[in-house]
């Protein structure tokens, strides 16, 4: 059953309180858009579920989007469509109405994932692209620093192969690597920026920290802290600052007609 919160967010996180900001912390990396976009084929119309402040959404289509939490309607730009106040197991569409659609990272918000994804499939007479996260936490150091933050990830996000079998036999999975400077500041895009971490703001435009204990996070953040300014840090993790880019379990489904 869905729960709506007080803006009308519709999955676990209430953007009420966690979406402020969030655009502006949030912004698309040209290059995991670039793969995204290119799993849409030939599309011209295309549909955005959970599609939030607009993230990754092309602008040289007919986008069509659906999100339900008022908070993030409201962040959406001006030259982006208004988006449907709706949710992704009740799509208000005929069969077959789209070219193609996607969701970027927001499955794990959806109530019933199987049946968004179901949804998606029966509106869309092409292509259906899925960007989440692999639930299994790649070997990085923010695990080792909070593992309590991927006990939540690991719950909230479904399996990869739950996802391409929900969009049919003809899915594919593609991983997606993170550029050191991606400009999507996620907390996967922060292996090589640790000190990005530490601002709360940035901490809030990722749902996954709303819902690990307050204690905890000032633990860590006490920690993270302590162990940059000593060198600690550098000195077990430096490496990560080396990387061009880091497979932090990003993947883009693809399930195919």
């Amino acid at each position: 059953m869905s729960r709506r919160f007080g803006d009308g967010s519709a999955g676990d996180a209430d953007y009420g309180t966690i979406g402020e900001g969030y655009a502006r912390i949030r912004q698309p990396d040209p290059r995991i858009a670039a793969q995204f976009h290119d799993a849409l084929g030939d599309a011209l119309t295309v549909l955005n579920v959970g599609a939030g402040a607009g993230s990754y959404e092309p602008i040289d289509r007919e986008v069509t989007a659906i999100e339900p939490s008022a908070s993030m309607r409201a962040q959406r730009p001006p030259q982006l469509s208004r988006a449907i106040d709706a949710t992704a197991e009740h799509l208000p569409f005929a069969d077959e109405s789209f070219d193609a659609s996607m969701a970027s990272v927001t499955v794990h918000q959806w109530p019933d994932p199987v049946a968004g994804l179901r949804e998606m499939r029966r509106v869309t007479r092409g292509p259906v692209a899925i960007l989440t996260f692999d639930p299994q936490p790649a070997d990085w150091w923010l695990p080792d620093y909070l593992p309590e933050l991927f006990a939540v990830e690991g719950r909230r996000m479904p399996a990869i192969q739950t996802i391409a079998q929900a969009l049919g036999e003809r899915s594919e999975v593609r991983t997606v690597l993170i550029p050191a400077d991606c400009t999507d500041r996620f907390m996967q895009a922060l292996f090589a920026r640790p000190e990005e971490v530490l601002d709360p703001q940035v901490r809030r435009a990722t749902s996954a920290w709303s819902f690990v204990d307050e204690a905890l996070v000032d633990a860590f953040v006490e920690r993270l802290s302590s162990d940059l300014a000593s060198g600690v840090w550098d000195e077990r993790y430096g490496h990560f600052r080396k990387l061009r880019e880091f497979d932090g379990g990003m993947r883009l489904v693809v399930g195919k007609r």
